[in-house]
């Protein structure tokens, strides 16, 4: 019987080796998509994103998994670089799509650098810009709005959309992580009640396992910043993930994981 400290050993090990992997298609199958930022996929050692371990998770005779998601993007530029037309041209009934978005959503949404911020809420407000970065005239949508447009396309597919709150940055207050209740979670849990498709709630579940092992403990998952995960941060998000899809209600999704 393998240990504990072995069976670390080799998630950690198959954990690196899918995060380098290039995704593989096998059409009879059913996918899982996945998209979002870099705390979702990340390729700058030693930092890991949670979707570049789930597949672990899963039975890989059943479902394939492919993670598309990319460092820096928001809801916003995620669609506006083409990324998200390169998901919808392979994604067939039966498949599935996970997000998770927000914190690049709150950047500045006109500038040289990236300009890559969304309007927040959920309404239909827009901004209408001239890109300084493409050079481009382009009409600005709030949060909400992105992650509506994915789960319509997703649904149009006939794919299950599933909406994942963004992950909890290390920061801290009076002993406890600082949440984003009000604002990005609230904005994601709207969407999802709306549109009726399945919402995980990660920002509260994984800030709960950090308050549960305490501050110095969950330091140790962010080497850089407060932000991006080492593979052992990338481990229990992703494992905090495949509980929230053990609970949902009657989810399709829960019968592919080991």
């Amino acid at each position: 019987m393998r240990t504990p400290v072995l069976l670390l050993a080799v998630f950690v090990i198959r954990c690196v080796a899918l995060a380098a992997a290039p995704a593989t298609t096998q059409p009879a199958l059913p996918t899982l998509y996945i998209i979002g930022d870099s705390t979702v996929h990340n390729s700058t050692k030693p930092l890991v994103g949670w979707g570049d371990c789930i597949g672990e998770l899963f039975d890989p005779s059943k479902i394939q998994v492919q993670n598309d998601a990319i460092a820096g993007r928001s809801t916003r530029t995620f669609i506006s670089d083409g990324r998200w037309d390169k998901v919808m041209s392979t994604l067939k009934p039966g498949d599935f799509v996970m997000m998770q978005f927000g914190h690049n959503d709150a950047s500045p949404i006109n500038d040289a650098t990236r300009a890559r911020g969304t309007m927040p809420g959920t309404g239909d407000e827009t901004q209408e810009i001239d890109n300084q970065l493409t050079g481009k005239h382009e009409t600005v949508h709030t949060y909400g709005w992105y992650l509506r447009k994915f789960v319509t396309d997703a649904k149009g597919k006939g794919a299950t959309p599933i909406i994942c709150s963004l992950v909890p940055r290390d920061n801290w207050k009076d002993g406890k992580v600082i949440r984003s209740t009000d604002t990005y979670v609230a904005w994601a849990k709207q969407i999802a009640d709306e549109e009726h498709v399945p919402f995980i709630d990660l920002n509260d579940r994984i800030a709960a396992k950090y308050e549960q092992m305490g501050q110095e403990k969950a330091n140790a998952f962010f080497p850089n910043d407060h932000t991006h995960t080492n593979i052992d941060g990338a481990r229990l998000s992703a494992q905090t993930v495949v509980e929230g899809i053990r609970e949902l209600k009657d989810s399709p999704l829960a019968r592919y994981l080991k």
